[in-house]
């Protein structure tokens, strides 16, 4: 169909310039002015109009998926809509909304004079306005001007004001349109715009809704009564509204379709009588409405979000941000592997239940690259009432939640520190069951008012030590006075190198000046899984630390790509990340290079990953309040920290160690797969022995 040309849009124009006055209830509109709009109008409109009329900046559908680019985790929007191109839409919807609506669409240049003719006759002869005038072309300028999120509220309410100037702006504006696009790009943007009822907008959600199929697999009954819904939407939804009514449309459709020619009797009778079967299915909306519920989803939904809110990329102001998240129309691939979040899930609830107070919350993430795999807890992501739901960020902490203290873990910073200070791997120490400093300590633990940390096994722990055998044995007073020696700052640097935020307001107090803090290398500091296991991946990478990252990939809804990528520096010396990972391999039963390791806290795992290589890490703070394990291999990191985020002084107690060795480990197993995986490379002799 070829677009009218401009002399016949001019002429069409000063013909219904005298119409819309009776139309709108008002005098005629005098010749003079009528003249004077026409001759003028030609070139000021083209230049007046507005370009979102062109290309409608309609909020779209935010589908978030896992790693598979398929499996469907929640989509995110204020309306539930998502546009598709004319071909993707049957040709009877697209027969049935021209007859329900435009039967003459196709033979107006945006305003159908004959149609306004009839209104004018039928409003009159009944004494009240029946009959309708307004093409889809109208329509179209109408919605997406009420619609456009880029106008004021004044001018969004102005695009539907009952007065002589909007109607005749709107004239102008679809006359306008019709020159510029032709008819089935006005029809896409009406079938994508309109409003269905429900909660659907467009024509996607409209048929996915009430029948759970594509537009593009629509048949002549679900179409005629889809179209039938678009005059009276909340009262004709065959889901939300009255079904009789819906039918009744339904029927009038098909009637009109009959008349146009567009389809046959039998067509129009057969579609009648069909059984139609609604789905009533309306899309999940947010991280409370996650998939996966029984494996926690809603968590790393959760983190997706905060992650999304953060990116500069997607406005000025998180706030902004949000809202091209829920209206931006994106397709969002995250990192996030059912697999390895069912067993996080899985492993988390062997340990507590889901009405258990205590939580033992799990991260797992991919070195070198920062893609977070997995982050469950044994709770529900849910907004009802009860111990076993909760939208706390339990695994990747928050604005009101930083973490719980991870104990002996944070013993990796100060042999880091040590390790960059030219102390090897063999450096020995004495280490007694108690070890006064030099830092003054006024608690009931000091000795002679110097800090004075204790082994908790002395049989076990104490006697000569090197960083192989105290970091397998976890030795206490061997890793304060190691930090006696590189002193906390050097320790505290190291911690923040690798991602520990010190996000609560006493820790980063300590952190700023931490040259008295002694009980660092004890794991006093909050943290949560998720920064554990990244601050441990950048040691499995060897040195390579990467930040957090949630997300795979992002296409914008005009299928262009928007760049993501984790923010990976190396922040190590290579060198100096295998010698930590080598005394790393003592803990979790299997032997460092040089042959070094003679006992660990964590045996079990050797035998969870079958032998193959892995390292890792147990932490138990003072008087077991929490306790902790990080377990690590060339591709995967797995942390967990049991703890009761109510209740810190509820304390969690040293019986359940061995479980979150066991529950953690045997996450990190799915995570790495049944087959080979790199193992670790060696540390040079001068760095682990010296001389």
């Amino acid at each position: 169909m070829t677009r009218e040309t401009r002399g016949g849009a001019l002429a069409r124009l000063s013909g219904v310039l005298i119409l819309v006055g009776a139309l709108v209830g008002v005098a005629a509109i005098p010749a003079g002015a009528v003249l004077i709009s026409a001759a003028h109008w030609s070139e000021q409109q083209r230049a007046e109009l507005p370009e979102q009329l062109l290309d409608p900046p309609t909020a779209q559908v935010t589908r978030v998926y896992a790693n598979d680019g398929k499996t469907l985790i929640t989509t995110f929007y204020d309306e539930d809509r998502h546009d598709v191109a004319l071909g993707q839409i049957a040709p009877v919807m697209q027969q049935a909304i021209v007859a329900a609506e435009d039967v003459r669409y196709y033979q107006h240049g945006g305003v159908d004079l004959k149609g306004a003719v009839r209104a004018l006759v039928t409003d009159a002869r009944s004494g009240e306005a029946e009959q309708g005038a307004s093409t889809l072309t109208m329509q179209v300028v109408r919605n997406v001007l009420k619609e456009d999120p880029t106008l004021t509220a004044a001018e969004r309410a102005g695009a539907t004001a009952d007065t002589p100037a909007r109607k005749l702006k709107e004239v102008q504006y679809a006359i306008e349109l019709e020159q510029r696009l032709t008819k089935q790009q006005i029809l896409q943007n009406y079938l994508n715009i309109v409003y269905f009822g429900d909660g659907a907008y467009g024509v996607e959600a409209a048929s996915r809704r009430i029948f759970g199929v594509p537009p593009s697999r629509l048949d002549l009954a679900q179409a005629a009564m889809i179209a039938g819904i678009v005059q009276s939407p909340d009262a004709d939804n065959p889901i939300s509204g009255d079904r009789s009514k819906a039918k009744a449309r339904q029927l009038y459709v098909l009637g009109a379709m009959r008349k146009a020619g567009m389809i046959t009797e039998a067509q129009r009778k057969a579609a009648a009588a069909e059984k139609l079967t609604f789905s009533g299915r309306s899309q999940p909306n947010g991280c409370v409405d996650a998939s996966g519920k029984t494996n926690g989803w809603g968590f790393f939904c959760d983190y997706v979000r905060s992650w999304f809110d953060a990116q500069p990329q997607f406005g000025r102001t998180a706030t902004a941000r949000d809202t091209a998240l829920r209206r931006g129309g994106y397709t969002i691939v995250t990192t996030l592997d059912p697999d390895v979040q069912r067993a996080a899930a899985e492993q988390s609830r062997a340990v507590y239940g889901l009405n258990n107070k205590k939580v033992l919350p799990i991260a797992v993430v991919q070195p070198g690259t920062g893609k977070v795999l997995a982050l469950a807890v044994n709770r529900h992501y849910s907004t009802a009432k009860g111990t076993s739901n909760t939208v706390n960020p339990l695994v990747s902490g928050g604005p009101s939640l930083h973490g719980y203290p991870s104990g002996s873990t944070f013993k990796l910073f100060t042999m880091l520190a040590a390790l960059e200070a030219g102390m090897p791997l063999d450096t020995g120490f004495d280490a007694p069951a108690k070890l006064p400093t030099e830092w003054p300590d006024n608690g009931p633990d000091s000795c002679g008012g110097k800090y004075c940390p204790g082994n908790s096994n002395p049989a076990w722990m104490d006697g000569y030590r090197t960083m192989w055998s105290a970091f397998g044995r976890s030795v206490n007073t061997y890793f304060v006075h190691l930090e006696e020696q590189v002193g906390p700052a050097a320790a505290v640097a190291e911690a923040k190198k690798l991602g520990i935020s010190f996000s609560s307001r006493s820790d980063a107090a300590l952190a700023a000046e931490p040259d008295g803090w002694g009980s660092f290398t004890l794991g006093v500091v909050d943290t949560t899984p998720l920064e554990l296991a990244s601050a441990y991946a950048a040691v499995a990478s060897e040195g390579v630390y990467c930040s957090p990252l949630p997300v795979q990939s992002i296409t914008g809804p005009d299928g262009g790509k928007v760049a993501v990528s984790s923010s990976c520096r190396q922040v190590l010396d290579p060198e100096v990340a295998r010698a930590a990972t080598d005394a790393a391999r003592c803990p979790v039963g299997q032997q460092s290079t040089y042959g070094k390791c003679d006992g660990g806290t964590a045996t079990q795992v050797d035998s969870i990953m079958g032998g193959r290589p892995v390292a890792g890490k147990t932490g138990s703070t003072e008087d077991n309040r929490t306790e902790t394990f990080v377990g690590f291999t060339r591709t995967a990191v797995a942390a967990g920290i049991a703890a009761d985020p109510v209740t810190p002084s509820d304390h969690v107690g040293s019986a359940v160690e061995s479980q979150v060795v066991t529950a953690v480990g045997r996450t990190l197993k799915i995570a790495v797969g049944d087959g080979d995986y790199p193992g670790f490379t060696a540390p040079g002799a001068g760095i682990a022995l010296g001389g």
